[in-house]
This record gives C-alpha cells, sequence and structure tokens, in this order.
C-alpha cells in the first residue's frame, strides 16, 4: 500500500479524491492501492531544555548558553497529536513506499521529515511537488513524483533555521529574562533571531519622531487660470525671502513661457507575492498580515488561487500555455476577459521568467470558478483576479504636460497629466489612479495628476498670488503594510520594485513567517496598534534600549542570516557552518550578558495596560 501524507485533513480529502481513496477510515483515506492521511501542522518540535538534561529545567544563569551536543524532535504534548501520530506510525509501518504531499515549502518539508523521523521510517519516500489543489494539478503531480533525496538542501534549510530559532530564543530569552525582568512580575522578556530585530523597526521609527524637530518653510504659489503654479525654486527657509518675491509679483500679469508635452507609458502591475498581497489588503481593507494569510490559504485550500507562501512574482513558462484556460474559468470577470479572447496572449519578462521562480510562481487564479466564498475571501480572491488580468493588458498610455510661466521674472511651473489609453487600468477603473498600485503618491504627485487646461505660450493675464506657511512632517509610524515592506527589505526604504526583489534574500524573516512574527510582538505586548498604527510599549522600547548585541537587533544582519538559509536550500551554504556560527554567536552574547550589571530592569507593561491604551484607537480590521 502506498501511504499518502498531507498537512491538513482538507488537503488530504483532496489528494484522496483524485487518486480515488474513497474509504474513510479513522484518520486516513483507502482505497485504489492508496491511503492518504494527514498532520495538523507540526506533529513534532525540537525537545524543550529539560529533556536533554534535567539542569536546564530551571532558569539558572550558571547553565547558559544551553548548546546540546545533538538537536532531538519530540512529540507535541497534546492527546489529538498523539492520536494521530499513532495511526500515521502504523500506517508507514506497513507501507511498500510514503508520498510526502505536506506544503511544497521549507516549512512543510520539515513538518513531514520530523513525522518520518519519529516513525522510523525504512522504505521509499517520494515527494509531491504542486502549486495548486486543482484535480488536475494534483494528478499531474503524481505523474511526476520525484525522490525525496532531491529536496534535502530544502529540509536541511528548515532544520537550519529551526535549530537557529532555538539556540538564540532559548538562551537569549532566559539571559535577557534573568538578568533584566522584572522578578516580582515573573517577567519574561523574549528575544527571538527575527522578531527582534523587527521590534527595533518599529522602536528606532518611535525614537525618530520623538526626536524629531520641524522646521518652519514657505512655499510661493501663484493661481492662473484656477490653475496652481508653483515657484521653482521651491521651499523657501527665510520668510522674508519668500515675502521679498511675493511682493514683487503683486499686481503683475502672469505669462506662459513654454509649454512641454511628453508622452509616457506605466506597464501593469506585478503579480502578487504574499507580502505585496498582505500589504495590499491591510491598505485596502485592513486586514492583518495573520489575516490575509488565512484568508488566502482557504483560498488555497477551495481551489481557487494558486500556493500562496511565495515570495516571487513571476511565473515560470510552462504556465504561459494554461493561462488561456485559468483566464476562461474566471466567472463575474467576462466583460475583462472578452478583450483578450480570440489573440495570443502577450508574454512579458516581467510575468515569465524561468530565473526569477524557484520552489513556486506567483499567487495566480488557478480558472476553477470561485463559489461559496466570504465576504472576506471575495475581496482577496478579487485583487488576485484582477492583478492576473491586467498582466496581460496592454500598458496605460498618458500625455505629461508641464506649463511654464514667469510673473516680474519669477519663475513658475504647473504639472499635469491626461490618460489617453487606459489599458489595464480599465480594470481598476471604479479606484483612484493611486489605489490602482501599491504605491501612493504625495500631494505634489497628486497635483501633478491633475488635468490642465489648453495653454497657449506667450498667453497672459492676471494671477493671485500666495505664500503658504508650512512645517516638516515626522516620519509616519508603522502600519502592518509598511512594516512588511520594511521586513522585506531589510528596513531599507525601497519603492523600485526590481530593486526590493534583489533585496528580498537579505529580508526579515520568510514571508509565510512574518506574519506570525508582528502577531507575536502583540502577544509579548511589546507593541500595540492605535487605528492601522503600530507603537511600541514601555516595555518594547526598554527592550531594544537594553540591548547592546547589535546582531539581536539589527534588521541588517539578521537579513544575512536569512540570506544564508536561502543559500542552505540551494545548496551554496554548508548547514554545519551555519551552525557553528551560531554557536559562536550564542556564548558572546552570553558571556555579554552575564557581565553586565549596569543596565537597570526592564518595565513591565500588564496586558489591561495595553488594551486600556488601544481601546480608544482601535477599528475593526474585518470592515
Amino acid at each position: 500500500m502506498k501511504v499518502c501524507i498531507a498537512e491538513k485533513p482538507s488537503v488530504a480529502q483532496t489528494i484522496a479524491n483524485v487518486l480515488g481513496a474513497t474509504s474513510k477510515h479513522q484518520g486516513y483515506f483507502e482505497g485504489n492501492g492508496f491511503q492518504v492521511t494527514w498532520t495538523y501542522g507540526h506533529l513534532c518540535t525540537l525537545k524543550a531544555p529539560d529533556e536533554y538534561t534535567p539542569q536546564w529545567k530551571k532558569w539558572d544563569m550558571n547553565y547558559l548558553p544551553m548548546v546540546p551536543p545533538r538537536f532531538g524532535i519530540s512529540l507535541i504534548d497534546d492527546d489529538g497529536i498523539k492520536r494521530q501520530f499513532k495511526i500515521i506510525e502504523t500506517l508507514y509501518a506497513n507501507a511498500e513506499c510514503i508520498i510526502n504531499c505536506g506544503d511544497a515549502g521549507q516549512e512543510g518539508e520539515l513538518i513531514q521529515r520530523w513525522v518520518m523521523q519519529k516513525a522510523n521510517v525504512k522504505c521509499p519516500v517520494y515527494r509531491l511537488w504542486i502549486s495548486s489543489l486543482t484535480d488536475e494539478a494534483v494528478a499531474e503531480g503524481f505523474r511526476n513524483l520525484m525522490p525525496q533525496d532531491k529536496y534535502q538542501n530544502l529540509y536541511m534549510a528548515g532544520l537550519s533555521r529551526s535549530i537557529g530559532d532555538w539556540l538564540l530564543g532559548m538562551n537569549a530569552t532566559r539571559l535577557y529574562t534573568i538578568r533584566y525582568g522584572q522578578k516580582d512580575q515573573r517577567q519574561v522578556i523574549s528575544i527571538g533571531r527575527v522578531q527582534t530585530p523587527t521590534l527595533a523597526l518599529i522602536v528606532k521609527r518611535h525614537w525618530e519622531i520623538a526626536n524629531f524637530e520641524p522646521q518652519q518653510y514657505w512655499e510661493l504659489k501663484t493661481l492662473y487660470r484656477n490653475v496652481t503654479f508653483n515657484a521653482t525654486k521651491g521651499r523657501f527657509d527665510k520668510k522674508e525671502d519668500a515675502e521679498e518675491l511675493l511682493a514683487k509679483i503683486q499686481d503683475t500679469e502672469f505669462t506662459v513661457t513654454d509649454i512641454q508635452k511628453k508622452q509616457g507609458k506605466e506597464i501593469p502591475p506585478r503579480l502578487y507575492d504574499l507580502t505585496s498581497l498582505q500589504v495590499d489588503c491591510n491598505r485596502k481593507f485592513g486586514y492583518s498580515a495573520d489575516e490575509t494569510l488565512k484568508l488566502i490559504q482557504s483560498l488555497y485550500e477551495k481551489k481557487v488561487t494558486t500556493y500562496p507562501r511565495v515570495d516571487t512574482t513571476f511565473l515560470s513558462d510552462d504556465i504561459y500555455p494554461k493561462c488561456p484556460g485559468i483566464l476562461g474559468g474566471l466567472r463575474g470577470y467576462e466583460s475583462y476577459t472578452a478583450e483578450l479572447f480570440g489573440k495570443k496572449l502577450p508574454k512579458s519578462k516581467k510575468v515569465f521568467d524561468n530565473s526569477k521562480v524557484t520552489d513556486h510562481h506567483a499567487i495566480i487564479p488557478t480558472g476553477v470558478p470561485a463559489i461559496n466564498l466570504n465576504e472576506w475571501e471575495r475581496r482577496v480572491y478579487d485583487l488576485v483576479a484582477r492583478r492576473f488580468i491586467a498582466v496581460f493588458y496592454p500598458d496605460c498610455i498618458f500625455s505629461s504636460t508641464t506649463v511654464l510661466g514667469e510673473a516680474a521674472e519669477v519663475p513658475f511651473k504647473a504639472t499635469g497629466k491626461i490618460i489617453l489609453e487606459p489599458g489595464w487600468r480599465k480594470l481598476y477603473a471604479n479606484e483612484p489612479a493611486k489605489e490602482a498600485t501599491e504605491k501612493t503618491k504625495t500631494n505634489e504627485e497628486e497635483q501633478e495628476e491633475s488635468i490642465l487646461p489648453d495653454f497657449v505660450k506667450g498667453e497672459s493675464g492676471p494671477h493671485t498670488p500666495s505664500l503658504l506657511e508650512k512645517w516638516t512632517q515626522p516620519p509616519k509610524l508603522y502600519t502592518e503594510a509598511t512594516l512588511l515592506r520594511a521586513m522585506e527589505t531589510a528596513g531599507k526604504l525601497c519603492d523600485d520594485e526590481d530593486l526590493r526583489d534583489a533585496m528580498k534574500e537579505n529580508g526579515l524573516g520568510r514571508p509565510s513567517t512574518r506574519a506570525a512574527i508582528i502577531e507575536t510582538l502583540f502577544k509579548r505586548r511589546y507593541i500595540r496598534k492605535e487605528k492601522k498604527n503600530l507603537v511600541a510599549t514601555q516595555t518594547g522600547i526598554e527592550v531594544i534600549k537594553t540591548i547592546k548585541q547589535e546582531i539581536l537587533k539589527s534588521a541588517e544582519l539578521t537579513g544575512q542570516w536569512e540570506k544564508k538559509l536561502r543559500m542552505i536550500e540551494r545548496g551554496e551554504y554548508q548547514a554545519g557552518v551555519f551552525y557553528e556560527e551560531l554557536k559562536t554567536m550564542v556564548a558572546q552574547i552570553a558571556a555579554e550578558v552575564k557581565n553586565d550589571f549596569t543596565s537597570p530592569r526592564i518595565a513591565y507593561v500588564s496586558e489591561e495596560a495595553v488594551k486600556t491604551t488601544t481601546k480608544k484607537g482601535k477599528s475593526t480590521s474585518k470592515s
């Protein structure tokens, strides 16, 4: 009997239906020579410290750092998990071979490998690798099973990540709790490989705002033919300089000196990876990163979208022949897809690029009709579907106009944009231009998109000058959308998509883990939410202030670890070398914390205090 194992019962049900394993038993399906069972996510975990030695049960500075001579795994202490594992173990013992049908990614590989190790599997193991759960994709995947050994590097990367999180999290959390926690409150100071540098980004923004000193400046403008022209000099730091020019142009005529017209184009926005989808869902609907992940995972399990835990916005070439069929299956979008039928779909390098796809391609619809979706799922599906259709539409063609003028030899300019051919923007006709894509615009950029009247070079007439007093503004607090982008680029601001792609390898965490990291910061009461904004609590601020080891809080340095983990996945870096680096780092941190007697205890923030400060600014995220 061939035993297949999936990560969830719902996925196992889909696979069983395709294979003809229609007889249901306790904990598995059977039929047609297959038994299909499942885990519930993780069944196993790395052993707790006291499972290696009883001394490590006590939180004692003398026993730190804890570095097991060899890491082991144990079943999670849960009755349901133990029952399911017993079923899996029995099936494995009698299997002619096992087919690993876990989620096709690093975490999915780790989950199933640990279960097989715990069950002491001896038979051959094969890997199912699919990007959607449609019947066709599952059947094709079973026709192309690979030996599990092909994915050994993927497993080693996942194992290295888990060991790294254990070594740093267990040791640093105990070190900081013992040395700096409030003992009377039994306070745990949680330190994590990704959560701490993420918290550091939020705390850094707190101090940038707190220490910001606004600077006063003035802008000289004039209104001519109901169009606002800005002085080309820009900002005036001294009011008297601006007032001097204002007096000079009063009671003069405004003359148009030049008109420059240029045609430009906007290419369609990229397809979604998980992070960009979470960004858009937070910005448009107020969904948290965790909520979006759960929603797109649900859509994947309902077979209407492809595998969600991806960090690429590209498709592989083999998807191109399938695209007409996918477009044909999109119900409710016929008015848009009709324009694409009857002609060859464009194949842009911005969409199809094998070199930008490793394990999985971008998130797209499967073409299976999207029925029985709730309102929240429908919103997320709509983003994915429109984005997929849009990449096959023509560019948006616009005319950009710059009008130059002067009054009393003081130069001014106004700019505007007119869309000549909407192209892909047809799919976003009901949204303002700034909402159609991820990037938002400043007020100045909004002005540039206004439609200008027909000016004639040399024309002149009366105008109304004005002087505006303004102040520089501090940086904005992070929202989940902007924090996700900062995590993706290790804290470096970047709007350019190509440059952002290059920086992803050094990002904080992986797309599939970032939502959980943000949720952990909430649970630890290191941050709270005020409307959409993320605000550091006093405890969070003091944790970062107390940490002296830069590696623990630097987004850039931690991002370099992520790069090494990806290199392990590709076979370009040795897991053993990474492990030795971790041991050295943990030993250095332990020595420094043990010898620090200067820093005070970290403030304790109760759950009630966080709720009180959050309540008045809280908004319903699923609205």
